[in-house]
């Protein structure tokens, strides 16, 4: 008889500590998904939470030479890190900032040399780390420095909670930024740079062969011909005609206000949105608490909620922790395909 095939071991970082991720984690581990989560977070923290969910919850220490077969519901491995200071709940503390920052870091560390088969994390609070005196735009921007990569950010909303009835991907040409930068950020250059990312890992990491990718416009009406606004002209378009030229299959530039009729959805892959609010809006209505946060073109697989820290919600128990546990699953998917790829 054949021994027990390993569990894919999974690093979870519990977020902002005043805020809802510790119960996330908590709620995560109490339920059958077959993983070996290992938590990088205060365990005091996550014992706290758990008790205020009524989650029964075990924590177990973390030894990474020790590859677990079976996990029951409940049980948790941490790698332990302090908390600065103590953490109340919905009260946010830039103290804390070094702590969050250290576990992301760990996180990272861990995947980089295959330690973890993903990174899944719960949600951060920009703000706080800022006020810390450390500059911060997201977990997007701080891995791909990290692993000094270009990287793009995608959400996926799908199945049976979507309301839309099927898989929708959204991905950002630029990310946190203030409307008034985005503009200068869309060049053809990098335009070119996140369509090839965001086409080779449909391929390589949702195993979608041929993806078809709709590009929107940035102005209203994608421009009406250059009278609303010329980069559709001047930048969308000719990086749609390289990608094309390379044997892409990229379309557009889509006005946005029309790109997502689902008939129109249903001839695309992926929707690759000009900025933040241009296309998050409409996935996170179609599938919001469901949806999952990927970041493209990392060496290792990351996924995140579709959602912040919920600083009302932090200490009730009933934060819903549907999304991190979306999260969850979709990372598990795209860890084994990338196993299976050569």
């Amino acid at each position: 008889m054949s021994a027990a095939a390993t569990l894919p071991r999974l690093a979870l970082t519990a977020g902002e500590p005043a805020g809802i991720g510790p119960e996330l984690v908590a709620k995560l581990a109490a339920t059958d998904v077959a993983a070996d989560l290992v938590a990088i977070a205060d365990p005091e923290l996550l014992a706290a939470a758990a008790r205020a969910a009524h989650v029964d919850l075990r924590i177990a220490s973390y030894d990474p030479t020790v590859a677990i077969t079976t996990r029951a519901r409940g049980e948790l491995r941490v790698v332990p890190m302090s908390l600065s200071t103590p953490a109340t709940p919905g009260i946010l503390d830039p103290r804390n900032a070094a702590y969050v920052l250290a576990t992301l870091a760990r996180a990272a560390d861990g995947a980089t040399k295959e330690e973890f088969a993903a990174i899944v994390t719960a949600p951060v609070h920009k703000g706080v780390i800022n006020d810390a005196g450390v500059p911060f735009t997201g977990h997007t921007e701080f891995f791909a420095q990290r692993a000094r990569r270009e990287v793009v950010m995608m959400l996926v909303a799908g199945g049976e909670k979507a309301r839309n009835g099927g898989d929708l991907r959204v991905a950002l040409a630029t990310t946190h930024l203030p409307l008034a930068a985005v503009p200068a950020a869309i060049t053809r250059a990098a335009l070119v740079r996140t369509l090839r990312i965001l086409c080779d890992e449909m391929i390589l990491r949702f195993g979608i062969a041929s993806p078809r990718i709709a590009v929107l416009g940035l102005n209203p009406h994608a421009g009406e011909g250059g009278y609303l606004g010329r980069e559709e002209i001047d930048v969308i378009a000719p990086a749609i005609t390289q990608l094309r030229a390379a044997g892409f299959d990229v379309s557009g530039p889509f006005p946005a206000d029309t790109a997502f009729v689902p008939a129109q959805l249903a001839r695309f892959d992926a929707v690759l949105a000009m900025y933040h609010d241009q296309g998050l809006p409409v996935l996170k209505y179609a599938g919001f608490g469901h949806a999952v946060n990927v970041t493209l073109g990392l060496p290792y697989v990351r996924t995140s909620v579709d959602h912040g820290t919920a600083l009302d919600l932090a200490g009730s128990g009933t934060a819903d922790a549907g999304s991190l546990i979306a999260a969850t699953r979709l990372a598990l998917a795209l860890a084994a395909r990338k196993q299976r790829s050569p």
